[in-house]
């Protein structure tokens, strides 16, 4: 018989672990809060470190129909618009064995969606996990599942109003329930995820409704002093997706939650906002930033980087993905990493299966925790990178001019 393994949230971390322990012959119970499996935000950039994992689970014919294949990663300066350095994308696959392909996040998750159910995944929603239990046989999940109709099963989850309590128990037990994860205070009890002090504008235009010029398929970062704009194409690039991200606490708004990321203002305020924080940027830049509308705020959210193995498995339960370690979007792995833990955590599965949930998940705790580690050191030191001014600012800019290719290119990332 399979040995039962719970994830609590269905989101792109939960669905590629519980795909990818499915395929290691587990049987897999999703358990999502929200009254139906969705994803939020904009785009996502997935290198071939990622990509490799998905072609190995049969997955990129699917991707390839909606994802945007780029041919090259442009750094560029804010200020006057020049190009500094380029990394080529397109000849990845030979060089790492696997594409870089830019998504939108629902995009993603559909495709993962869609192989979970053909897996025979059990998928819950309305599904409150509150309270995790564990000793040296097993681990329990109590939840609040919530009897209302699809259309009010959001409002009154966020209102509290949750009945029909039930408890699942399950060999092993995988937190993937994002940033704010309730479940990980209780596992670790080490206090919740902090804020960074920086924001998130996104914005996805139909490249059709740019003038020719604002029009591209490739990956570029503006970099202006405390300021950076991420602009690539989604949807086999038919839409734009661009993000600009500046620093300083969001005013204006009351967080009345802090889970509450997808925030908006108005669109003055949110114009004031950006002419503010591009102030003194190239005419290019600002004519992209003023043809976008209808800009979403994410407070971006994270922790210290990981510092041992113990925060990402303790006996029978496992965290993966944001629960285990966010980052700052600044390198772009956020859900690729959380799709390398899933494959790690396949991998320990079958590697290990004559020995016991907590040998197999230790093992996955040690191949992972120093990587993470590294990526989220390395998330934040990009976008200190991107955001100097003066001297620094004129220092980096020679460094790209001068070793381009070579300081952009990540072998030690997108090699594994």
């Amino acid at each position: 018989m399979s040995e039962k393994v719970l994830v609590v949230g269905g989101g792109i971390a939960g669905l590629a672990s519980g795909l990818a322990l499915a395929r290691a012959n587990a049987y897999v119970q999703i358990l999502e809060r929200a009254h139906e499996f969705t994803e939020l935000g904009a785009g996502v950039q997935l290198g071939p470190n990622v990509t490799r994992i998905l072609n190995a689970w049969g997955l990129l014919p699917a991707i390839q129909k909606v994802a945007s294949y780029p041919a090259n990663l442009n750094a560029r300066s804010a200020q006057s618009g020049e190009v500094l350095a380029t990394l080529p994308l397109s000849d990845m696959t030979t060089r790492y064995g696997a594409p870089y392909i830019t998504i939108h996040r629902a995009d993603l998750h559909h495709v993962l969606l869609q192989e979970v159910r053909l897996q025979g995944v059990d998928l819950q929603c309305n599904t409150h996990v509150q309270k995790l239990d564990q000793d040296s046989q097993q681990v329990s999940v109590t939840s609040s599942v919530c009897r209302t109709t699809q259309g009010m099963a959001n409002a009154i989850t966020a209102a509290g109003a949750l009945d029909q309590a039930s408890q699942e128990i399950a060999n092993a037990l995988v937190i993937a329930d994002g940033v704010w994860s309730t479940l990980r205070q209780q596992l670790l009890d080490d206090g919740p995820a902090r804020m960074s002090g920086h924001v998130a504008y996104r914005a996805l235009v139909l490249q059709a409704d740019l003038p020719a010029y604002l029009r591209t398929q490739d990956v570029s970062v503006w970099m202006g002093p405390n300021v950076h704009v991420v602009q690539y194409p989604v949807r086999g690039g038919d839409w734009l997706n661009v993000v600009c991200l500046t620093e300083g606490q969001l005013q204006g708004i009351t967080l009345q939650d802090p889970q509450d990321w997808n925030l908006s203002k108005t669109p003055d305020e949110t114009s004031a906002d950006l002419q503010s924080a591009l102030r003194g940027t190239c005419a290019h830049l600002q004519a992209l930033v003023e043809a976008c509308g209808n800009w979403r705020l994410w407070p971006l959210c994270d922790r210290p980087p990981m510092q041992s193995a113990t925060q990402h498995a303790q006996g029978r339960v496992a965290l993966v993905g944001d629960a285990a370690h966010p980052m700052r979007p600044y390198l772009a792995q956020g859900a690729g990493m959380a799709i390398e833990d899933a494959a790690e955590l396949a991998h320990q599965w079958t590697a290990l299966a004559n020995q016991d949930v907590p040998q197999r998940f230790a093992a996955f705790a040690q191949a992972r925790w120093q990587r993470n580690a590294c990526v989220q050191a390395r998330a934040t030191r990009n976008g200190e990178i991107f955001h100097v001014s003066g001297a620094l600012q004129w220092a980096r800019d020679v460094g790209l001019r001068t070793l381009g290719e070579r300081l952009m290119d990540m072998p030690w990332l997108y090699g594994r």
